[in-house]
């Protein structure tokens, strides 16, 4: 058993590689990446804790480790994907940022010892992950005593009809997506890791749709069969998600506090 779940989280971090490898840089310079109110504020919480470490897994193009280097003592960039953490540090030497260092590996296998992070932090990465109770053992490990955990991430759909509809358009769009988990299933996930959580901040992300599918290389079939969910869906399900006729929607996010 012990090793049919080894294959698939490699069989997985394989999928991953393959999807965002070839799309790093066009995550470097994605609007919906680069821009966001919980970048600043995120950056000034950092701030109250003078001379932090901050371990960002899941960095993709890096946009929340430069938020962080701000005001941090030293931010390690990690990603499963070396293409995207090349893209960190060419991004990270232009703005000047020296206090940031990048690392390759898996959520679910951090190779850095006990407590010795005071914040972690992870942006849109965290539905990707393939064993999401072993991360956020990892994450809990690698915190200090009184350390911070700030997991921000899409919410899936509050009802199961809602919910089947996003699940389905996100995996058809990228194979490597595991899930968009309802506030209660992140904040139960958080409880069983051993951290007392919170939402602190919820919000809706417009997704311009042709940028999507473009931005990840969706193949042109599984697009349109994206379009033609979309268009079959119940009158209810394209309410709830703001849906276009050239397919945009939004999704919700929200940004989960965890010590």
């Amino acid at each position: 058993m012990r090793d049919l779940l080894l294959f698939t989280l490699m069989e997985h971090s394989d999928a991953i590689s393959k999807a965002f490898g070839p799309a790093a840089a066009a995550y470097l310079t994605s609007a919906v990446h680069a821009q966001g109110q919980e970048l600043e504020l995120v950056a000034c919480q950092i701030a109250a804790t003078p001379q932090s470490r901050v371990l960002d897994v899941g960095c993709g193009a890096g946009h929340m480790s430069f938020a962080a280097a701000s005001s941090a003592q030293e931010v390690v960039a990690y990603d499963l994907t070396p293409e995207m953490l090349a893209v960190v540090e060419q991004e990270a030497a232009r703005r000047g940022l020296s206090n940031i260092k990048t690392r390759q590996g898996s959520a679910e296998a951090l190779p850095f010892q006990d407590a010795s992070y005071d914040w972690v932090v992870s942006r849109y990465s965290a539905h990707h992950w393939r064993d999401l109770r072993q991360a956020l053992r990892e994450i809990r490990r690698v915190l200090k005593p009184g350390g911070t955990l700030c997991l921000i991430d899409i919410t899936g759909g509050h009802e199961p009809l809602l919910d089947t509809y996003l699940q389905a358009v996100e995996v058809l769009r990228d194979p490597s997506h595991v899930r968009d988990y309802t506030e209660s299933e992140w904040l139960a996930f958080l409880h069983e890791a051993g951290f007392r959580s919170e939402v602190a901040r919820r919000w809706r992300v417009p997704i311009e749709f042709a940028a999507w599918v473009r931005r990840i290389g969706t193949p042109q079939d599984r697009a349109l069969a994206i379009l033609s969910l979309w268009m079959a869906a119940p009158a209810v399900v394209r309410q709830a998600y703001c849906v276009q006729p050239d397919g945009s929607f939004v999704m919700d996010a929200c940004m989960m506090m965890g010590t």
